[in-house]
């Protein structure tokens, strides 16, 4: 009896804290979402990669010089800086000018997880940069994703349309992977490019659903399933499965896989989609062949080889999170990485490109 009481005292004093806990994170959430109200919920950065490319070439060289005559390059370097200040302040306001003279390329990030979750930065970045874009300009986009949710991934992919409808080139380029969700973002882009090691298609339809009926059935476990509409459920989690609702899952599958075979010819009609329609997966080279992608090339290489001729600059926002927010963000961050190793294999419910 001592025992359970000492259990008892410790498992009280346990969900006490846990509920003090509860309480602070509510207050300091409700804090955040009426600050949030106040202040924006972030802010645009703009990095001009010539200078980076640059920046790097200078640190190379400076390393390879004797300590005299690195202190004279630096030197050099801050009157330079000094010297540029105004004049690059002049240019950008050239720039935003009609007949400003180098061609203009907009680079935009997009790391996908299961549930496509930055295309609400990407949404924003995309109205920035076509409230500044001109004709000549050019938006390359760095795309990896092994794709996810179906509506999350249609939606990501008509961000990248309404770049395609102010008639700007969209180039997209993959260096790891574009599979899946990933590769309809892909196909929207005048042009792809990808690394010869990336992972390119997977244009197919995948969902599981557990069912634990039969586990709850020897326990003595009714589940009641209640609809109105004959198709309301198909199959569940808990309650009997039944053949016509398995005929009609898949056949609600295949309707997914119609409409995402329909979206690649309306943007790509040069593939063959009895070849490449399949669920497969290649890499760099054979989805060359395959006519997935356009040309070879790493993101490196085309940004670099475009710098000679255009101003680039890197486009991305950056949301205002407090320390809490980060750290939740992380573990969702992790979360979903995991997720996504196993998205081609395991997408529950209702399924996933």
């Amino acid at each position: 009896m001592e025992y359970l009481y000492q259990y008892l005292t410790f498992l009280a004093q346990t969900v006490t804290v846990v509920a003090a806990l509860l309480v602070v994170v509510s207050a300091i959430a409700a804090a955040g979402m009426k600050r949030q109200q106040q202040q924006p919920a972030g802010h645009l950065e703009v990095r001009k990669l010539n200078d980076y490319f640059s920046d790097l070439k200078l640190a190379v060289q400076e390393s390879m010089l004797p300590p005299p005559a690195a202190r004279r390059v630096r030197k050099q370097e801050h009157k330079a800086a000094r010297r540029t200040a105004k004049q690059e302040a002049k240019a950008l306001k050239r720039a935003a000018e009609p007949d400003a003279g180098r061609p203009r390329v907009f680079v935009l990030d997009f790391e996908g997880d299961l549930h496509a979750s930055r295309t609400d930065h990407l949404r924003t970045e995309i109205t920035a940069v076509l409230a500044a874009a001109r004709d000549g300009d050019e938006v390359v986009v760095r795309l990896e994703s092994a794709g996810g949710m179906v509506h999350a991934y249609g939606l990501a992919a008509s961000q990248l349309d309404r770049i395609r409808r102010r008639g700007l080139p969209l180039t997209v380029v993959v260096d790891k992977v574009a599979a899946s969700g990933g590769y309809l973002m892909a196909v929207v882009a005048n042009r792809i490019l990808a690394a010869p090691f990336a992972v390119l298609g997977s244009i197919g339809v995948v969902a599981q659903v557990p069912n634990v009926h039969r586990l709850l059935k020897r326990h003595d476990v009714d589940v009641e399933v209640l609809t109105a509409g004959q198709y309301k459920r198909t199959l569940t989690v808990l309650g009997e499965n039944t053949e016509q609702g398995r005929r009609k899952f898949i056949e609600e599958l295949e309707d997914v896989h119609r409409l995402f075979k329909d979206y690649l010819v309306d943007h790509r009609a040069e593939l063959d989609l009895e070849t490449v329609a399949t669920g497969e997966t290649w890499y760099g080279k054979d989805a060359l062949a395959r006519h997935l992608i356009d040309e070879l090339s790493t993101s490196d290489d085309y940004l670099v080889a475009r710098a000679e001729d255009a101003d680039l600059f890197e486009v991305r926002w950056v949301e205002h999170k407090r320390p809490v927010e980060r750290l939740l963000g992380h573990l969702e961050s992790s979360a979903h990485r995991v997720a996504g190793r196993w998205v081609e294999k395991i997408n529950q419910w209702r399924g996933g490109v």
